[in-house]
């Protein structure tokens, strides 16, 4: 999930160039989700999970803020380098940004897990899978602009970032009902960027489109993850 450029109205270019560009840009968004897996199974592999859950268990629970933090600065960085970018090249770098950070901020997470239930992670990227497939065939079939969408996945996205820092300063968990709502949230932002991908976004910038989409769909594995490592 990231917060997502405007693009006042359709941009002006011919349905091959559209289409080449959707094809390109779902492209990118594979090569970085295989990327992400293979990088999450070499800090797996060398133990870096493990490193960086005692480095945030140690550092108390104001770490996790420093995390989040650094997380959107780099996630900034990297946005702004594939959005904004005159080549395709210097987008490329900023995608490989992205997606190098996630695994990183992913690595706690799938190291405790794993720990907890290996079986989890699989049926956690089944389901969100299942879920990205079912809304991308949605908003390919019924091809509506969803772009009205992005004034209230913004303020949710506050708000729920809000919450976050809130429980994390205060110590409080936000539960499976919170992890719930965030994977709502994140189906939300998915139609918004497929929809932004399939009318709005310059064709230019596959990979840029790809981070945003990627950004969403990593989220929602984030929460449903969650989801059913609670049931353990």
């Amino acid at each position: 999930m990231s917060f997502q450029p405007s693009f006042a109205g359709p941009q002006p270019d011919s349905r091959i160039d559209r289409t080449t560009f959707i094809r390109r840009a779902y492209l990118h968004l594979a090569v970085a989700i295989v990327g992400f897996i293979v990088l999450s199974a070499a800090w797996s592999f060398i133990g870096g999970g493990e490193y960086a859950l005692d480095v945030l268990l140690a550092g108390g629970r104001y770490s996790w803020l420093v995390v989040l933090g650094a997380f959107m600065l780099v996630g900034m960085l990297a946005t702004r380098l594939a959005d904004n970018a005159g080549t395709n090249q210097t987008q490329l770098i900023g995608l490989g940004i992205y997606v190098l950070a996630e695994s990183l901020i992913f690595a706690p997470l799938l190291t405790v897990a794993a720990y907890i239930n290996p079986s989890s992670i699989g049926a956690a990227a089944i389901t969100t899978l299942l879920l990205v497939g079912g809304l991308t065939f949605t908003a390919f079939s019924i091809k509506k602009d969803f772009s009205f969408l992005r004034s209230f996945l913004t303020m949710a996205g506050f708000i729920a970032f809000g919450a976050i820092i809130a429980s994390v300063i205060c110590g409080f968990s936000l539960g499976v009902w919170f992890s719930a709502l965030m994977v709502l949230l994140c189906a939300g932002f998915i139609l918004y960027d497929t929809s932004n991908i399939i009318h709005h976004y310059p064709t230019d910038r596959p990979a840029g489109a790809a981070l945003h989409l990627f950004a969403s769909i990593a989220t929602m594995f984030w929460y449903i993850l969650r989801i059913f490592m609670s049931r353990n």
